[in-house]
């Protein structure tokens, strides 16, 4: 009796601005349906107290991640200072063959590549209901200075212009409805609880948001 083909897995690739809970929907949309994998990066970074080799990270030397690169072995790949993380092409593929919908969780550079590559992957860019909900959980952190609250800030400005490049924008407002929406996208050909046309205005809206708060703690800097 022949061996029944398993049918290949899908390719999400899931972004977000800095802040917008994209790990927690993750994390709901994994614990929901075991049939997601979570792609494990290759990095040059030491691994911190805990982390274990293939199920954080696949830790490398630079000499072996730039090997890599000549030999094409990424899907995408990005350098920070001394630091280079990137998601390996056999790893994915291995994955999909599996069966398994793939996540990848990667910045909007990296993104581009991977939607270049890999023409059938569903891309989702997360956005907070607002600016101000954006503010305010970024600083709930606590964790955060004043100088990285603003670089998140900035940074979720710059992000906001690339956003209609995405297939499908998702609403956080609920990290388990947004888990929800998004495994109906891949599965059940569902529309996004906010029209694409909506979240788009919204996302201009959030930027211009951003864009005034950025201004009004220049301002404030300036009188202090």
């Amino acid at each position: 009796m022949a061996e029944e083909k398993t049918e290949k897995g899908a390719l999400l690739v899931i972004s977000g601005f800095s802040g917008v809970g994209k790990g927690t929907v993750i994390r709901k949309l994994m614990s929901a349906h075991p049939d997601y994998a979570f792609s494990v990066s290759a990095t040059t970074r030491p691994p911190r107290p805990g982390e274990v080799h293939g199920k954080d990270y696949f830790f490398v030397d630079r000499d072996t991640f730039e090997q890599w690169v000549k030999e094409d072995r990424f899907l995408e790949y990005a350098r920070f200072f001394e630091k280079a993380y990137g998601t390996l092409k056999d790893h994915v593929e291995d994955l999909r063959n599996q069966g398994k919908t793939v996540i990848l969780d990667i910045e909007v550079e990296g993104a581009r590549n991977v939607m270049k590559a890999c023409p059938d992957a569903v891309s989702v860019y997360i956005i907070p209901p607002s600016a101000a909900e954006l503010r305010r959980r970024i600083e709930g952190r606590g964790t955060e200075t004043p100088e990285q609250i603003r670089a998140r800030m900035e940074k979720a400005l710059a992000e906001a212009d690339i956003v209609p490049e995405y297939r499908h924008l998702v609403v956080n407002d609920s990290a388990e409805e947004a888990a929800d929406e998004i495994h109906g996208l891949l599965h059940s050909r569902k529309k996004t609880r906010v029209p694409r046309r909506r979240a788009l205005e919204m996302t201009r809206q959030i930027q211009s948001d951003l864009r005034k708060f950025l201004q009004e703690d220049e301002n404030c800097d300036k009188i202090n």
